[in-house]
C-alpha cells in the first residue's frame, strides 16, 4: 500500500519492500506531478526560467546519480533522458500553445451560431 508516512519513518519500517504496484503508483504520481509542473513553467514562455529549471533538474539528477554510485555510462544515459524529456515537453507545450488560439476562436464562433 502507498503510505507516505512510511517514507518518513526511521529504521526497518522505512525500508519495507514495496510491491510492484506501489512502485508503479509512485512512478505514475511523480511523472504526473513532474509533467504538470513542467507544462506550467513552459506555459510562461520565459526562456530564461525554462533554462534555469532545466539546469537545476540536471544538477539534481547528477547529485542523485552520484549518491547511487552509478557508472558514468548510466549517469550519461539518465542525463540524456532528462534532456530528451525537457525537449519533448517543450515541443508539446509549443504545440498546445499554438492550438489554444484556434480552440478559442472556434469556441467563440460556435457560441455565436
Amino acid at each position: 500500500m502507498l503510505i507516505m508516512d512510511r517514507d518518513c519513518k526511521r529504521g526497518g519500517e522505512h525500508f519495507a519492500i514495496p510491491t510492484q504496484g506501489e512502485v508503479q503508483g509512485k512512478l505514475i504520481l511523480l511523472e504526473i506531478v513532474a509533467i504538470t509542473c513542467l507544462r506550467e513553467v513552459l506555459a510562461w514562455k520565459n526562456a530564461f526560467a525554462v533554462a534555469a529549471l532545466k539546469k537545476k533538474v540536471l544538477r539534481a539528477m547528477k547529485e542523485q546519480c552520484a549518491s547511487f554510485v552509478q557508472s558514468s555510462e548510466e549517469e550519461t544515459a539518465v542525463l540524456e533522458y532528462a534532456c530528451e524529456f525537457f525537449e519533448a515537453a517543450k515541443q508539446e507545450a509549443a504545440t498546445k500553445a499554438a492550438a489554444e488560439p484556434a480552440e478559442t476562436a472556434r469556441s467563440r464562433t460556435s457560441s455565436h451560431g
